[in-house]
């Protein structure tokens, strides 16, 4: 049994890894949702991520300047008092994955794995565990899905007291520091 399960973990990113990707921005997403008065949820995205796979070594940079809520204020808002972003432009996602993993995927095929992913935001780094679905694709290029909503917390990243600065100037009785956070990479 522990022979299968490792001849499917490394069916899984080897392709990716061993002729090395690159992710695909306008194929790709991250998404979040911020909850505030305790019951209206937003969802916001950020527009521009980049990275790729090589030799095993997963990374996902993240333009924390391209945060996109529908509402300008907001953004502009989130940029400069939580995010940071002057003295910290960019956060990142990295793994490392075997890099045979994906020779034995067939187009169409869907296979789901644990990772653990390396977050490195506002200067602070924590591991999280992320179940994904990889999907190899009819062109030859890898979609990797969060199969559940990863639960970023603020305090986590040092961004609790950015969190309660816009809770003050929207004078909003709470905004929650727990942030579910989907992702849909595709790399070619």
């Amino acid at each position: 049994m522990k022979q299968v399960f490792m001849g499917l973990l490394l069916t899984v990113f080897s392709f990716a890894a061993s002729a090395g990707m690159t992710l695909d921005n306008e194929n790709s997403s991250l998404n979040f949702v911020s909850i505030k008065k305790s019951a209206a949820g937003e969802v916001g995205t950020f527009r521009t991520l980049s990275g790729g796979i090589t030799g095993g070594d997963v990374k996902v940079m993240i333009d924390l300047g391209s945060v996109d809520t529908n509402i300008q204020i907001r953004d502009d808002r989130m940029k400069s008092m939580l995010f940071d972003v002057v003295n910290f432009p960019t956060a990142s996602i990295t793994t490392t994955i075997d890099a045979g993993l994906l020779d034995g995927m067939k187009v169409g095929d869907a296979r789901q794995e644990t990772l653990k992913l390396g977050i490195d935001l506002h200067g602070m780094t924590k591991q999280m565990d992320a179940t994904v679905q990889v999907v190899k694709l009819s062109d030859g290029s890898v979609r990797v899905n969060s199969v559940h909503p990863l639960i970023v917390n603020a305090g986590d990243f040092g961004l609790a007291a950015g969190i309660e600065a816009l809770r003050n100037v929207a004078k909003l009785p709470s905004i929650s520091t727990a942030v579910p956070v989907t992702f849909n990479l595709v790399f070619k």
